[in-house]
């Protein structure tokens, strides 16, 4: 009985055991599953008109469609989808410059702003007002001599939610922008130019003559006298697209069409003085280089951008378009003859565009110059400019073309007006004679035929004037605006080739 007792006692306890291990265990199961069913906890999904008919589900799909593509579209807009976009270009002659205007907004929310398109040059700038370059993120704003009246445009870079500086020890600074100062604060302080910085380059002694070159700077600021000194970042131009229509687009002012060009370079410049800037608010690069408007533009448009440039005494009114994709131009006759050449993309010559010039032609006979005048690799060249008025050419192509021109003209009495060396009183003559027409050879056959007004241009009432300067020699040639005015130019990056043809370019 006692065995028997001492097995039934541990018979109990071990059923006992068993109980508690088998409880705790379905307690901690119990947990799991709790845990588990958290972790898959779903919403249920109840028909918002359970009842709807097909066709009310139909049209609902209809608006949501609808909804899709518009967003699909703002998107497409973003990154900038569209085939081309415009900007309206002017003649600047109303405020007594030789350059053209042209109308860019940037920031978010655009600000509005008058650039000057420039083919030479490589940074986009603006005017800043004064103690805006400390929220640019240049804290130093001592020294500037001049600043902005308050009714003038200035950018607010404080005021835009897309600006951001750029570091000075980034290679975009380092590499790109040209004349930035070396000496940085910290790694992560604002990129900061300094257009009076003393330089040396080939370039600056070829332009040194440039007849009101004011976007280039050489010595130790821009050649008419003009300074400018800020800090750089990236911010967004809003642009208006098009369909492809061009130069003609009609459709540039509507609002459904504007888009975002997101990071574009830009220099907010808090110092500058000089005639150069009094009647803009900086300058729009169009030239050859990484951080250029231009290249940043084409870059998402095709690879090619073109403008139109009205005769040069043009009303304010007179509008044509800077265009970035297709330059086709619904004011152009189809039956106009479109020449094209090969663009030289040369770094010696950066951020210039340079084409190669065949030879000079007066009434169909070749002028006898030189051939190494347009040859860079014998120090000479040609370039086109936008940002030139005259074309300067190199001494030894000058000196042959105004003789040949002022042979024609030997029964013209000459009149003495600056800064021309060739002027006559056409009044005084008892049959003014006819203009010999001029055409400019390039590469592959391309003949540019100016209009006579662009090269014997009309400088006082009764007075005409050989438009041609005198360069250096050794030197670059430059095929200044009124030079180039009246004909559609394309440059076409993607492809290295120039096309042009003659055509009406005011809207």
């Amino acid at each position: 009985m006692a065995v028997r007792g001492h097995h039934l006692l541990a018979a109990l306890v071990l059923l006992t055991l068993a109980a508690s291990a088998t409880a705790s265990g379905g307690r901690h199961h119990r947990d799991r599953g709790k845990a588990a069913a958290r972790a898959r906890a779903r919403l249920e999904l109840v028909p918002a008109a359970p009842h709807a008919s097909l066709a009310a589900r139909a049209i609902d799909d209809r608006h949501r469609r609808a909804y899709i593509a518009a967003k699909l579209r703002r998107r497409a807009a973003e990154v900038v989808g569209a085939s081309a976009f415009a900007m309206p270009l002017t003649s600047g002659a109303y405020t007594g410059t030789g350059q053209y205007f042209v109308r860019f907004r940037v920031g978010t929310p655009a600000q509005p702003f008058v650039l000057v398109a420039d083919t030479g040059s490589d940074l986009t700038w603006v005017k800043c007002r004064r103690g805006q370059a400390a929220a640019a993120g240049d804290g130093d704003d001592e020294g500037s001599s001049s600043s902005s009246p308050p009714t003038a445009r200035v950018f607010r870079p404080a005021d835009s939610k897309t600006w951001a500086p750029i570091p000075c020890a980034s290679d975009t600074c380092t590499s790109y922008v040209p004349f930035s100062l070396a000496n940085c604060s910290s790694a992560t302080s604002p990129c900061a130019y300094d257009y009076r910085s003393p330089i040396e380059s080939y370039m600056c002694q070829v332009l040194m003559l440039t007849w009101r070159r004011i976007h280039y700077p050489c010595g130790d600021r821009y050649k008419d006298g003009s300074a400018a000194r800020g800090v750089v970042g990236t911010d967004s131009a809003t642009i208006a697209l098009s369909s492809g229509g061009g130069a003609g687009s009609a459709d540039i002012s509507s609002r459904s069409r504007r888009a975002k060009l997101q990071g574009v370079v830009l220099g907010c410049t808090a110092s500058y003085d000089g005639d150069s800037f009094r009647s803009s608010d900086g300058v729009l690069s169009l030239g050859n280089s990484n951080i250029s408007f231009a290249s940043r533009a084409a870059s998402r448009f095709g690879g090619r951008f073109s403008y139109c440039l009205v005769d040069h005494l043009a009303p304010r009114n007179a509008t044509s378009y800077l265009t970035f994709g297709s330059s086709s131009s619904s004011s152009s006759s189809a039956a106009t003859t479109q020449f094209q050449t090969p663009l030289l993309l040369d770094r010696r010559m950066s951020p210039f565009y340079a084409v190669s010039v065949a030879g000079v032609h007066l009434n169909g006979e070749q002028l006898d110059i030189p051939s190494a005048v347009w040859d860079v690799d014998q120090n000479g060249g040609a370039i086109l400019d936008s940002g030139t008025s005259l074309t300067i050419l190199a001494t030894p192509a000058y000196e042959v073309l105004v003789e040949a021109l002022s042979t024609h003209f030997a029964g013209v009495p000459r009149v003495s007006m600056d800064p021309f060396e060739y002027c006559y009183n056409w009044t005084g003559a008892a049959a003014p004679p006819e203009i010999p027409r001029l055409e400019v050879e390039f590469a592959g056959s391309a003949r540019l035929a100016p209009p006579a007004k662009s090269y014997v241009i009309d400088a006082a009432p009764g007075v005409k004037c050989i438009g041609v300067q005198e360069g250096a020699w050794p030197g670059v040639s430059v095929i200044g605006n009124i030079l180039q005015q009246e004909h559609l130019w394309e440059f076409d990056l993607r492809d290295r080739l120039l096309r042009f043809k003659h055509t009406r370019c005011a809207q």
